[in-house]
């Protein structure tokens, strides 16, 4: 085992350290234990094992000089007792059964042979792991909230506590949903493997349909008291900038962290001192994190680069730099927003998509062509209880004079709107109206 750092044993500091490592290093630990052990589940469960394992014994021992290293041999243990426990247990069994089954071998299966060559992990091999437990975590058999729980859990390091809190759903429903992916993942077979090459791209589209829902979650909360909820913003940032640079040659995955970045640059603009929303036209642009810009505008072109043209979110992310680039919203080129969002409703079809594309013809064209489209959603109920329509046909009517008919969509925007913050907005909107 790894020596301990100097200095007396502090158990704040050694709380602080597993957490560190853990969030930091989780996804390549447990990656490397399921290449290990052939279990997924299995390698999650010793994973979590030797992190609290660590909380007890860092704080009287202090913090190892390795601590992947300390945390993957105390987890390799846990497997290997696991795997002795199991094989005596089905060899007191085979005794039991031996005289109904006399003549038939009654050996269990043994542990697995020592590969701690494999662990610390080789360099080669890393990558692959990572990448692998991201698709894992989102394969195809599990539902769309366990993978999203899962990915969080297993790749980005998240206790449940934390997800739940993120999600606004009680700490045992995430629990559940984790222990139910876990066990269909073993139930229906999945190997700790990366996809065939020939399946890869096509699965990668679930791996970033995953972490966009974790971003979009975080860049406008559904519920709850706060427009964002930056951590989980910045976690779907971390996951989207692992995986561009695990899969350098997919376009869509440069797009998707684009995507994140030229969003999560307005993040310090979008709210008041008081967390109040702020509207894009409303927002100070000098707060705009020019650095998360420039990043944005860099991966947006290393898609456009790999020259097989943009996807879905490379689509989104150009439409975020035309943002980005401009100085206010009166000066926005809302002409090439038009153009990019009648792209992405061919690429990929959506009501939400259309209803964007109707906020910016009214701004390109004026809000009688934009109000025919957006009565078009209406009529086709193409978004049943959502308080996005309704909001947006509040604000053209609006500015067509017809405040009476705005006033009356901008209140039943509110009263579907579950979010305190987008809801307060829509009201003041409503009784700001003459």
């Amino acid at each position: 085992m790894p020596a301990a750092t100097g200095g007396p044993p502090d158990p704040e500091s050694a709380r602080r350290a597993v957490e560190a490592v853990w969030r930091i290093e989780s996804a390549r630990i447990v990656g490397a234990l399921a290449r290990y052990t052939g279990d997924f589940e299995l390698a999650e469960d010793v994973a979590q094992e030797a992190v609290a394992e660590a909380l007890v014994t860092w704080s009287r021992e202090g913090v190892p000089t390795n601590p992947v290293g300390w945390l993957l041999a105390t987890a390799r243990r846990r497997a290997i007792d696991g795997f002795r426990r199991r094989s005596a247990l089905k060899e007191r069994y085979a005794t039991l059964a031996g005289p109904l089954a006399e003549g038939q071998a009654t050996s269990g299966a043994a542990p697995p042979p020592d590969r701690s060559g494999d662990l610390p992990w080789d360099p080669d091999r890393v990558d692959d792991d990572v990448l692998a437990l991201m698709f894992v975590a989102c394969h195809p058999v599990l539902s769309p909230e366990a993978r999203v729980a899962l990915t969080l859990r297993a790749v980005g390091g998240l206790a449940s506590e934390e997800i739940a809190r993120a999600f606004l759903v009680p700490v045992p429903t995430v629990q559940a949903r984790i222990t139910r992916a876990k066990k269909t993942i073993a139930a229906a077979g999945v190997p700790f493997e990366l996809p065939p090459v020939g399946e890869r791209r096509e699965r990668l589209g679930g791996v970033l349909s995953v972490l966009y829902v974790i971003f979009t979650e975080g860049s406008t909360a559904t519920a709850g008291d706060s427009l964002l909820r930056t951590d989980l913003a910045y976690e779907a940032i971390r996951l989207a900038r692992m995986l561009a640079a695990l899969l350098p040659e997919e376009p869509e995955a440069h797009g998707l962290l684009a995507l994140f970045e030229l969003t999560s640059a307005r993040f310090p603009a979008r709210t008041g001192p008081d967390g109040e929303a702020v509207l894009l036209e409303d927002q100070d642009r000098r707060l705009w994190d020019r650095s998360a810009v420039r990043r944005g505008l860099a991966a947006l072109k290393r898609a456009t680069a790999l020259g097989r043209g943009l996807g879905p979110y490379g689509l989104q992310a150009a439409i975020a730099a035309c943002h980005a680039s401009a100085p206010s919203v009166r000066e926005t080129d809302w002409e090439q927003i038009v153009l990019l969002y009648e792209a992405l409703g061919r690429v990929a079809p959506s009501p939400v998509v259309e209803l964007n594309r109707a906020v910016a013809v009214a701004m390109a064209h004026g809000p009688q062509q934009a109000l025919e489209m957006v009565d078009e959603l209406v009529a086709a109920d193409r978004l049943p209880g959502s308080h996005l329509l309704p909001g947006v046909r509040g604000e053209l009517l609006s500015r067509l004079g017809r405040t009476a008919e705005a006033r009356a969509e901008l209140e039943l925007a509110a009263r579907l709107c579950h979010n305190a913050r987008e809801r307060s907005v829509l009201l003041r909107k409503a009784a700001s109206l003459p």
